[in-house]
């Protein structure tokens, strides 16, 4: 095993991608590249990181501000409870640990939005301990290296997993050695159609000698994607629109929107017409409907939004509307954090 670390680890010092994060130990900026890396490709996770780290450039800055703001820096990220956590944290850290991050990935874990993954990444990075990162990559070489055949996805495999990364990091340099496995994955041992090939380590590699590499990481079924349907209407009063904040437990929480009536299938504007908040959001305003609407469809992880688009212009402001919406100038829209459906259908319309 540990001339497969070392001939990692010499390929990393190689072949390893000039990334704003390698250039710092400093836990807070491990931390911040490591959440946006969660659910973002490398490539669009710098310029993320970038602005992120210029307008939040420490602990102190993001514990400090509007979370709003920091919406508004996240927007086009997805998954916003990220975010969220990530301003709980530095909250907590700012208020209870002098601004520092604990060296130890038990302590590490406690926080909100900290889980294995990203505990261990800045235990190592940041202070050289040993412990092993998984994620996607390196279940992938591991799975492959050595024939493992448990899921990445349940108590017990994640152990064995756990277990062979600990025994291959040996002691070797924790930091360089989880940095290296993830990268080759990345950047070698790829999903599709790998260079096996012209791999270093095919030699070695189970999957490769007993053609098993599109067999390798066992996954669990992806769960069936939840069916939703979003009428949204945007309202117009003179210069005026109207938004409201998501505050419930959904996708999209604490950032705006346009009102939404959520039903079981799209309605047309007769059938939106017998709907009692369509008939509170419209009496007694004069309205004039857009006969002409827009559909668009949202795809998720975990669930597909079917969307329709409705605009109304109203004469009058009822008090349904005024006690249960916010009234923005039109030309102040952008200034809202909103969910990357809406600014693609706003991006349209203004178009």
């Amino acid at each position: 095993m540990s001339d497969i670390s070392k001939t990692l680890t010499e390929w990393y010092a190689s072949n390893k991608r000039d990334l704003p994060w390698r250039h710092t130990k400093n836990a807070y900026n491990i931390w911040v590249s490591e959440i946006i890396l969660q659910q973002t490709r490398v490539n669009q996770g710098v310029n993320y990181y970038y602005r992120f780290i210029e307008k939040f450039p420490d602990i102190y800055s993001l514990a400090n501000s509007d979370i709003d703001e920091l919406l508004k820096i996240w927007q086009g990220l997805g998954y916003y409870s990220r975010a969220v956590n990530m301003h709980k944290t530095a909250k907590e850290i700012a208020k209870n640990c002098k601004g520092k991050f604990p060296d130890e990935y038990n302590e590490l874990i406690k926080f909100k939005g900290i889980g294995d993954y990203t505990a261990s990444a800045i235990a190592s990075i940041s202070f050289n301990k040993k412990t092993p990162v998984l994620d996607g990559n390196v279940f992938r070489v591991i799975a492959r290296l050595f024939g493992i055949s448990d899921s990445t996805q349940t108590k017990t495999g994640k152990k064995i997993y756990l277990d062979k990364t600990q025994q291959l990091m040996g002691n070797h340099n924790p930091e360089i050695f989880n940095q290296a496995v993830m990268e080759f994955g990345a950047l070698q041992c790829v999903p599709k159609i790998p260079d096996c090939i012209n791999c270093i380590l095919n030699k070695v590699c189970f999957a490769y000698k007993n053609n098993r590499v599109n067999d390798l990481p066992v996954k669990k079924i992806k769960t069936k994607q939840r069916i939703r349907y979003f009428n949204y209407i945007y309202i117009k009063h003179k210069a005026y629109i109207f938004i409201e904040k998501r505050t419930k437990n959904d996708i999209w929480k604490l950032l705006y929107q346009i009102p939404l009536i959520e039903t079981e299938k799209l309605l047309s504007i007769p059938e939106l017409s017998r709907n009692k908040k369509w008939i509170e959001i419209t009496k007694n305003t004069n309205p004039e409907i857009e006969e002409n609407h827009i559909d668009m469809i949202h795809v998720l992880s975990h669930q597909i939004i079917h969307t329709r688009f409705y605009v109304i212009k109203i004469s009058e402001i009822n008090d349904y509307i005024t006690s249960n919406y916010i009234k923005i100038h039109a030309s102040g829209l952008s200034e809202y954090s909103m969910s990357v459906l809406l600014k693609k259908y706003f991006n349209l319309f203004n178009n």
